[in-house]
């Protein structure tokens, strides 16, 4: 299946001179969607990454996450902005382009020695995946590797990453 073909682009969005990889309109596509998960289920089984949990990202990497949580027997668990989550969490800052941002994850989440696997639609820059793998080390937990949907390769995002596997389905 051609997934670049259920992948809208929106020119100027978020702001102008950005072209945005709109996921939403593979996700609304029945036989794209289970395509997706079943594709990056392959290709994580293929590296072997034997992960305990799936970590993904709010809010897409939970559209992509949970299924490929179920589909790999791991459990699921929620990286979310600062102040959703509702008991005591770990937190990282990371740098944005202008200014900075917070992600958490709660305390009881992972146990130290867990193996997790990190997805999200899609990779850029690299910031918040290389944020949420920092969260995962200071808890003592082992990264597998990432996993995503689409990959900005003109942004070199893997760059900021951990020197783990990384699966992209699709590349620009």
């Amino acid at each position: 299946m051609d997934l670049k073909s259920l992948v809208r682009d929106i020119p100027d969005f978020p702001k102008p001179g950005i072209l945005f990889r709109d996921i939403t309109t593979l996700l609304r596509d029945p036989q794209g969607l289970r395509y997706t998960i079943d594709f990056l289920t392959e290709k994580c089984n293929e590296a072997k990454f034997q992960a305990d949990y799936v970590i993904g990202m709010e809010s897409r990497g939970f559209i992509i996450g949970s299924p490929l949580a179920y589909k790999l027997g791991a459990g699921f668990i929620p990286v979310r902005k600062k102040g959703k989550l509702p008991a005591k969490v770990h937190s990282v800052e990371y740098q944005l382009e202008y200014g900075t941002d917070c992600l958490e994850m709660h305390q009881d989440a992972l146990h130290p020695g867990s193996r997790v696997l990190i997805v999200d639609d899609l990779i850029a820059t690299g910031g918040t995946a290389s944020a949420t793998a920092k969260l995962v080390q200071q808890i003592g937990c082992e990264l597998v590797g990432f996993g995503f949907i689409i990959e900005l390769r003109d942004l070199q995002g893997r760059k900021h990453l951990p020197d783990v596997p990384i699966i992209s389905l699709i590349e620009y």
